[in-house]
């Protein structure tokens, strides 16, 4: 018996360097570029529901494994943004490049401007409302998770969804709706 347990063991050992490989085979093993706006994939995504704003998908999460998504949102719907939600298991960060915004992490309410950055762990509810008439902003997934997904999802639909259609989406692509969107004071 013992004898079984070493063979399994060393066997395991021996295979842990393979299965690494082929880890790898599915990495990227040269870089890219991704021209100013341009969506490396999908085109611009028009989103319908939450906001009417447009997507680039500039880093998929399929370029990355799943370790990482970047996307860039040029918005164009002052006054409206996310309900309040949740990703159980990706941290999100945005990078504001144009205009303002209110963000709600948790308990606290932020403006952010031009320059301003904002980290949303993973598990704590939050969410987003446009101020200026036009804004932009990178916003960073790690890991990448099924957002990309969601995007692609919402700007699909033949209608505007309902707030039930929405929160269906959310779940369907790993977020949970926890509350309204955030009302700009």
């Amino acid at each position: 018996m013992n004898r079984n347990r070493f063979m399994t063991a060393l066997l395991t050992l021996a295979a842990t360097p393979s299965l690494a490989r082929i880890k790898n085979i599915f990495q990227r093993s040269k870089g890219f570029k991704i021209n100013a706006g341009e969506g490396r994939k999908h085109g611009h995504i028009k989103l319908k529901g939450v906001n009417v704003n447009v997507l680039d998908v500039k880093i998929s999460g399929s370029d990355t494994n799943g370790d990482l998504a970047i996307f860039e949102q040029t918005s164009l719907s002052p006054g409206r943004g996310t309900p309040l939600h949740m990703h159980p298991a990706q941290d999100e960060i945005f990078y504001v490049l144009e205009g303002n915004y209110a963000f709600q992490v948790g308990d606290e309410k932020y403006r952010l401007t031009a320059g301003d950055s904002i980290f949303l762990p993973r598990q704590v509810p939050h969410a987003w409302t446009q101020i200026a008439e036009k804004g932009k902003m990178m916003v960073i997934l790690q890991p990448a998770g099924k957002l990309e997904d969601f995007f692609v999802t919402m700007a699909a639909m033949d209608h505007e969804p309902t707030k039930e259609e929405v929160a269906t989406v959310f779940s369907n692509n790993e977020m949970k709706v926890v509350g309204p969107p955030l009302k700009i004071e």
